[in-house]
């Protein structure tokens, strides 16, 4: 064989106990597996992982490496995390389907989440369709990647920026757009049904959609409507809609945050188990972290975004207009902010577009407004304006005991969420993984390692339809993490979020070494995960 793993201790995926084991690897597979007492494996190269745990790689379900896979040809960040496999595409935003014209306003909406911004020439954006951006990510990345078709995009693509329902020839177009993404090999699609134009969307034409991607068997992932006030209305109109047109549902980021949800996890779950027993398909991710991570502009009323990036600028710069958004944002409580007033102490910048701006980062608005001397929405209007809307935010609004209520439920699968731009950015981009494995299972054992390794690995395989991915098993690909579960912990913190994890010295993606003795190598085993014809 190419390579035995001699005496690991095989966390497999499935949440069963852990045993002790010689892993075998050819040609990129997992090809023996020999208990204790069993004649060993034999292969050109043995690695000693006494004192190891050997696991199936991460899965992110919830990544934002859009670009960052392209231009970042390490992307240590995940793969020192133990990923092998990201989900993007998320969010209902990302850069196809598209036209020239959807692209140039895609790329400006989501500066902060992924860089990218009209004039910036890291990447070449030289694809349209997805099955084009797949076979870009095909020449070689560091972990392998599956695509959401991103609902926003796609309505950005077909209607506009308009705020009213799709006409029937426009619903038409975007159900083809749909239709041929998923046959280019899309695992299912995603809104972000906070973020225009994909909220604009009623739930009847998001479930024509969705009655597309259920046809192809893939799964709809949407950040619902609301997180704070009305979250749990905003989670059963979701169970509903993929209820009436049949498609399985994850959940992305299933949070309950703000001071209206605190200690409301257990509602969320008995919501869920009850769709549960009546037969639907569900599941969710979560990221082991309080607080949330998005952009400023992200917390505008719908209304103030109508039109696009452009129009978005213009409204901010009148000031009777403005006034208007504030009035929303702290009295009313804008759609944008999960229909509760912002509270300027909670929102932290952690990144700016323009490095002028950067004396902002780490600071929140309201601090920053102290500073000045001026309300906090005289400073976060200006910051919009000068960093034309590319800055991004911590939101500090989460609760611990729903964090760790809900990563018990038995359709829990793991999500970074993690945005990679900025100067600060959320730890949980850097950390997630080695998070949930070190404090969430070892120091305060919300889960046994063994049930971890199954949120982090089986169940978003089988989410994904994926026949040979998540566990430790022969003739499955030899996608495979070395960690120590006594010393394994996330080095990121909030004041330094880029710091690697500890105790992950080795990463495979199809046998090959992407993390060796704990430094990034030069592999690039990754390709894009298409969807499963089952």
């Amino acid at each position: 064989m190419d390579l035995v793993i001699r005496d690991a201790r095989v966390i497999d995926g499935t949440g069963g106990p852990s045993y002790r084991a010689d892993v075998g690897i050819e040609d990129g597979r997992i090809a023996a597996i020999r208990r204790e007492g069993e004649p060993r494996p034999s292969a050109g190269r043995v690695l000693d992982a006494a004192g190891l745990a050997l696991s199936p790689g991460f899965i992110d379900m919830h990544a934002h490496s859009d670009l960052a896979l392209l231009r970042d040809p390490e992307h240590t960040a995940k793969a020192a995390q133990g990923v092998t496999l990201e989900v993007i595409g998320q969010d209902g935003l990302s850069y196809a389907p598209v036209d020239d014209a959807t692209l140039a306003q895609v790329r400006q909406t989501i500066t902060g989440w992924n860089g990218g911004a009209v004039g910036d020439t890291t990447v070449d954006f030289d694809w349209r369709t997805v099955g084009e951006y797949l076979d870009r990510l095909d020449r070689g990345i560091a972990v392998n990647a599956a695509y959401l078709i991103p609902q926003g995009t796609v309505r950005m693509y077909a209607v506009g920026w308009d705020d009213r329902p799709a006409t029937d020839a426009e619903l038409a177009r975007m159900k083809r757009l749909v239709a041929e993404s998923m046959e280019q090999g899309a695992v299912g699609m995603s809104s972000g049904l906070t973020y225009t134009p994909g909220m604009y969307a009623a739930d009847s034409e998001l479930t024509e959609l969705c009655r597309v991607v259920a046809a192809y068997d893939g799964y709809y992932c949407p950040h619902h409507r609301s997180y704070g006030a009305g979250a749990l209305q905003a989670y059963e109109e979701m169970v509903t809609l993929t209820r009436d047109a049949g498609c399985a549902l994850h959940l992305a980021h299933a949070t309950m945050n703000f001071g209206v949800n605190k200690g409301r996890a257990p509602e969320l779950l008995a919501l869920l188990d009850e769709a549960l027993a009546a037969g639907a398909d569900i599941s969710l991710d979560t990221y082991p972290y309080t607080p949330g991570c998005t952009t400023l502009v992200a917390m505008l009323p719908s209304w103030a975004s109508e039109g696009g990036p452009d129009a978005i600028l213009e409204r901010l710069r009148d000031e009777s207009t403005a006034e208007r958004i504030r009035h929303h944002m702290e009295v009313i409580g804008a759609d944008g902010c999960h229909g509760v007033p912002i509270e300027w102490d909670t929102i932290e910048i952690s990144g700016v577009a323009d490095p002028g701006l950067s004396d902002h980062v780490g600071r929140t608005v309201a601090d920053s407004a102290a500073r000045a001397g001026e309300a906090p929405w005289t400073t976060a209007r200006r910051l919009l304006i000068e960093d034309r809307l590319g800055s991004t935010i911590l939101q500090h609004v989460g609760h611990e005991e729903n964090v760790r209520q809900i990563m018990r439920h038995r359709v829990h699968t793991g999500g970074s969420d993690g945005i990679l731009q900025g100067a600060k950015p959320h730890p949980r981009a850097y950390g997630t993984f080695p998070q949930y494995l070190g404090r969430y299972a070892r120091e305060l054992g919300v889960l046994t390692l063994e049930e971890c390794v199954a949120h982090l690995t089986a169940r978003p395989a089988a989410r994904l339809r994926l026949p040979d991915r998540g566990l430790v098993r022969e003739g499955y690909r030899a996608d495979l993490v070395l960690f120590d579960p006594d010393t394994v912990a996330a080095g990121s913190t909030f004041e330094k979020p880029r710091t690697l994890p500890v105790g992950i010295p080795h990463v495979l993606i199809d046998g090959r070494f992407v993390i060796e003795d704990g430094r990034r190598t030069s592999v690039l085993a990754g390709r894009s995960v298409r969807r499963t014809v089952r």
